[in-house]
């Protein structure tokens, strides 16, 4: 559903290059992590939404991790949305070379996005004409396991230049405060408040969303909690079941 996640933004830089990009750390994730959120409007609990690593594929000869994010709103039978947003991001360069994206309320429905880093371009489905990519892209869906390899820092603002839409970079992340949240099992965990903005209209992480992403402030960096500002009110996504891989189980 595109206000619910179209969005996960680009200060061209022609006179000094680009930061480079931080190292990342081992993945704290991996195939058969689902993490189930449920959605809290007002008094309301009108939807949901699942993140998982379904699979490792290969893409263009590159073995390649297959993200999906499903989610569905349903608004007083008045407002009622799907997508489903499926990344194939490559396991050793965490590049993404391919992004899925079926909603129920945009045109046409279904946008199969190839993304070509080694020559610089993304294709929407059949069309001949391509839009420019970054060097190391990324897309939505792959960003919420990136943001989970990288430092941060309370009090510090992050830049990053590898969103999938050259245009729309860069995506900024303010690292706000520490909060303590509690995880399904019933534990308590310290987490790190983030500020993402994505260049991205009407997205989960647009400038005028306000969001807020909580993720555990350990390795494992597992997301928490989301909340965003639409034009119909705030929508918090909160964690309500979680599969971890072994990886990030701390076994």
């Amino acid at each position: 559903m595109s206000l619910l996640f179209a969005g996960l933004s680009l200060l061209l830089q022609t006179t000094a290059p680009l930061p480079a990009a931080p190292a990342l750390a081992p993945a704290p994730f991996g195939v058969g992590e689902s993490l189930v959120f449920k959605g809290k409007f007002n008094l309301f609990r009108p939807c949901c939404a699942t993140l998982s690593v379904e699979a490792i594929d290969t893409v263009r000869g590159v073995p390649s991790y297959r993200f999906s994010f499903n989610s569905k709103i349903s608004i007083l039978g008045i407002f009622t949305s799907e997508s489903q947003l499926t990344s194939w991001t490559g396991v050793d360069d965490f590049i993404s070379r391919r992004f899925l994206k079926v909603m129920s309320d945009t045109k046409p429905p279904r946008q199969d996005f190839k993304i070509y880093p080694d020559s610089g371009f993304y294709r929407r489905n059949l069309d001949t004409a391509t839009k420019a990519t970054s060097t190391v892209p990324l897309d939505d869906v792959a960003f919420f396991y990136y943001i989970r390899r990288v430092p941060l820092e309370v009090g510090r603002t992050y830049e990053y230049h590898n969103y999938w839409r050259k245009s729309q970079n860069p995506v900024r992340v303010q690292v706000l405060k520490r909060e303590v949240m509690e995880l399904p099992d019933g534990s308590k965990v310290n987490c790190l408040v983030l500020y993402p903005i994505v260049d991205e209209k009407n997205g989960m992480f647009s400038k005028t969303s306000n969001a807020r992403l909580w993720l555990t402030d350990d390795a494992r960096r597992i997301p928490v909690q989301i909340r965003s500002t639409y034009n119909f009110g705030d929508v918090t996504l909160i964690l309500d079941r979680m599969t971890l891989a072994p990886a990030s189980r701390g076994d």
